[in-house]
């Protein structure tokens, strides 16, 4: 088997693609590699550390952030991740998973950021139909809730809902089931990749906006309070 080590979102995706991986036989999964902010939140997603770890110490593979600091040049961020993926090449690691479906530019970034430091990127999930891919999610007997809601596609109630038959079928028809635009983010607390599930607490709601590209666009998201 390869040793990899997964970029880990916490969400829907990472979990399905992760239990591909380690059902599939080809990959002995190391790491749980998560881009960390300064503020202690996983990027982009917004959720805290401590539940990173707990979800990881429940999943039984070891977590790894990459602690960034968002006033970082590109530049910085590329030297950086380097020396990340360096210490994965040190231990003999060097396979990074990821769980993207279908957005080929995305795709093509990772791999040539991957071949930059010397190792190969694989995508379980890749091609998967994404309705296909939340029927195995729910199947399999994942559980995960709503984190993380672009309000321009969805409304904020959407946050804090359990990925179901009928968070899907509640979708509109213009959202991607799998959320893989953006739509909706989400963190997995129970499944077959689980040894237990994992503990949260929710205290509530929360909206940010942020500028968008255009004159004066503001974006507003809608994340889940929990802990």
């Amino acid at each position: 088997m390869e040793k990899a080590y997964f970029n880990w979102s916490s969400g829907k995706d990472s979990a399905l693609a992760l239990h591909r991986a380690v059902t599939s036989g080809l990959y002995d999964v190391k790491a749980l590699f998560s881009v960390v902010k300064t503020d202690g939140r996983l990027a982009m997603h917004e959720v805290g550390e401590a539940l990173l770890r707990r979800q990881a110490d429940a999943v039984g593979i070891p977590f790894c952030p990459f602690y960034i600091d968002t006033a970082w040049t590109d530049a910085e961020y590329a030297a950086n991740m380097s020396k990340a993926v360096g210490r994965f090449r040190e231990q003999g690691i060097a396979t990074a998973l990821f769980d993207d479906i279908y957005l080929d530019d995305l795709r093509r970034q990772r791999e040539a950021g991957c071949g930059i430091n010397g190792v190969k990127a694989a995508f379980p999930l890749w091609h998967v139909v994404p309705q296909d891919a939340v029927n195995e999610f729910i199947s399999l007997g994942f559980k995960a809730v709503v984190t993380c809601v672009d309000c321009s596609v969805l409304d904020e109630s959407f946050v804090g809902r359990v990925i179901d038959d009928g968070f899907i079928s509640a979708l509109p028809a213009d959202v991607d089931v799998c959320g893989e635009r953006g739509e909706y983010h989400s963190f997995v607390y129970d499944g077959p990749i689980f040894h237990r599930p994992v503990d949260f607490k929710v205290k509530g709601r929360y909206c940010r906006e942020y500028a968008s590209n255009g004159a004066g666009g503001v974006s507003k998201y809608c994340y889940l309070d929990f802990e």
